[in-house]
């Protein structure tokens, strides 16, 4: 059995329908009660990584559990060693770090601190571990989504800085093969799609797909960052805006992890706003 934490999220959902369809057992966590039927060999359970005592039924006699720390959880909340040790409790022998790019390329970062954490535990568990670290995520684009619905407008900071994005589809992929198959053991990858876009350059893809002009606004770094506190945590917004506005030459490098893994190219940032392009009509 594999336990999915962050299961009805835009890397979980994916990665939940990626090992039913290879016909794993999985659980599926989530803090609130999953909505529509599961699919086949999928149990939804509510349970919170903020608590490990809420994991440890969820965790009984799995074999691979996902991690995904999100939100509030990003500035606190239960040890890394606390959930670890209720998922070797469990019998849960590989485990597998949803972290971010920038715990490696800014050590000394406030905002990624607590992935830094989770990675040194993760490694001192003594289970099998691999770590996942993607950029930023395509599906960072939802949030331009009313304006251009409303308006035919994306409104964003740093408008000509590039940044490789993933799709999450292909971060659930890779975490899928590297939940079931061997020889991932001990290795940290770094996922990104397959080509640097800026926010215009966003806009424009989106334009394409969508038929229509649509108007790219630059925003100042303050006019973002008001936004963005009202949804993240100070730290991450500090800590992502200076990703966004100021990368560094490993942030802009087109990693080739999810193409070892999956043996074909990541999916472009076209490609994602193709298949998702209903939320921005």
């Amino acid at each position: 059995m594999i336990v999915v934490t962050g299961a009805t999220g835009n890397v979980g959902r994916p990665l939940v329908q990626a090992l039913a369809a290879a016909g794993e057992q999985v659980t599926a966590v989530s803090r609130r009660p999953a909505a529509g039927e599961a699919p086949q060999g999928v149990h939804y359970r509510q349970a919170d990584l903020a608590d490990s005592d809420s994991l440890r039924p969820v965790l009984e006699g799995a074999d691979a559990l996902f991690i995904l720390i999100a939100g509030e959880l990003l500035m606190g909340g239960e040890s890394p060693a606390g959930i670890l040790d209720a998922a070797k409790a469990g019998g849960v022998r590989r485990v597998v770090l949803l972290s971010s790019q920038a715990a490696g390329t800014r050590p000394g970062g406030l905002s990624h601190a607590r992935l830094r954490a989770f990675e040194e535990a993760v490694k001192e568990s003594g289970l099998e571990w691999t770590i996942l670290r993607p950029g930023g995520f395509a599906t960072n684009a939802y949030a331009y989504a009313e304006a251009v619905r409303g308006t035919r407008t994306v409104a964003a900071p740093f408008g000509d800085v590039a940044l490789p994005v993933v799709d999450p589809a292909d971060i659930a992929e890779v975490a899928a093969v590297t939940l079931r198959e061997d020889g991932h053991t001990g290795r940290t990858y770094e996922l990104t799609g397959p080509a640097a876009l800026s926010p215009r350059r966003q806009a424009k893809a989106l334009g394409d797909v969508l038929g229509a002009e649509v108007l790219f606004v630059e925003l100042t770094r303050e006019d973002a960052r008001t936004h963005m506190l009202q949804f993240m945590p100070e730290p991450v917004v500090d800590g992502t805006l200076d990703i966004l506005g100021e990368p560094t030459p490993a942030e802009q490098r087109v990693s080739p992890d999810v193409e070892r893994i999956l043996g074909r190219a990541p999916h472009s940032f076209a490609d994602w706003a193709a298949r998702n392009i209903a939320a921005f009509t």
